[in-house]
């Protein structure tokens, strides 16, 4: 079983003046194989640092990250990341792009051609193979993003802000993108969002952090994410327990905006 399992994970930065910011405070998570996690909170709780830490990107002060029982100590192919911008190589079609991965692990051509293929069709880029990723939308190279991190076949996908900087309707149809990925590759996902219909949406499992130090403040599990596997999700957001934890958390994140501005006024 491909568990992730986060123990006691602290995060401190030396700032070069001196002092330092306690970005993350002993932090405990245990994923299992195939759920589906999204993280929200208010700005400074350190939701990309911890995401960092679990990409292997920071080394953490404290704890451990272990991946299937291995410890996690620098990146590696069993974790996938999908940044906010797609980070493609321009110089490279979408094929190739999406290729890239097995192309560094000397695959077969043939055999790498029909894996890029079948994800290209998946993410709804079959029309686009030899396209530059310069002449696609930015939600198209999301998706290429998307088919280019399944294509290395990661145990866990990690998805910072993914859809932050998409259009309204392309956004939502990326978020059923999401879901109909996670249902059919059974990956494990971690999303990091600022939109709390986001994570409702997307977070089998909903985490929401609190500032200074970064830590789990509340955790949710919901049925949203399996609802809007096969609905619209209009519709899921019609659902009446959707709006009420939509609204806990709205406020539960605002007094904590509240807490720190007040935090700030008082130091200056």
């Amino acid at each position: 079983m491909s568990d992730l399992v986060i123990d006691k994970l602290s995060m401190r930065f030396d700032l070069p003046g001196g002092g330092s910011v306690q970005a993350l405070k002993d932090v405990s998570l245990h994923l299992k194989q195939g759920e589906l996690l999204s993280v929200l909170g208010p700005s400074g709780c350190g939701k990309t640092t911890l995401l960092n830490i679990v990409a292997g990107f920071l080394a953490p002060t404290e704890g451990a990250i272990t991946l299937n029982d291995k410890r996690v100590l620098e990146p590696g192919p069993e974790r996938g990341m999908v940044f906010q911008q797609g980070a493609l190589f321009e110089w490279m079609n979408v094929r190739e792009n999406v290729g890239f991965g097995p192309s560094m692990k000397g695959m077969p051509r043939a055999e790498k051609r029909e894996k890029v293929d079948y994800l290209l069709d998946i993410v709804g880029l079959g029309d686009f193979k030899e396209k530059a990723v310069y002449e696609l939308s930015g939600g198209m190279q999301q998706r290429v993003a998307l088919a280019r991190c399944l294509c290395n076949e990661p145990d866990v996908i990690l998805m910072d802000e993914p859809l932050g900087a998409l259009d309204a309707l392309t956004r939502e149809k990326m978020q059923g993108l999401v879901l109909k990925l996670w249902k059919e590759t059974g990956k494990t996902i971690i999303l990091i969002t600022h939109s709390v219909e986001e994570a409702l949406l997307l977070g089998e499992r909903l985490l929401v952090m609190a500032p200074r130090p970064g830590r789990i403040h509340k955790e949710y599990n919901l049925p949203f994410a399996e609802m809007g596997v096969d609905a619209d999700l209009r519709e899921v957001k019609k659902h009446p327990d959707f709006n009420s934890v939509r609204e806990e958390i709205l406020t539960m994140i605002w007094d904590m905006e509240e807490e720190i501005m007040g935090r700030t006024e008082a130091a200056s």
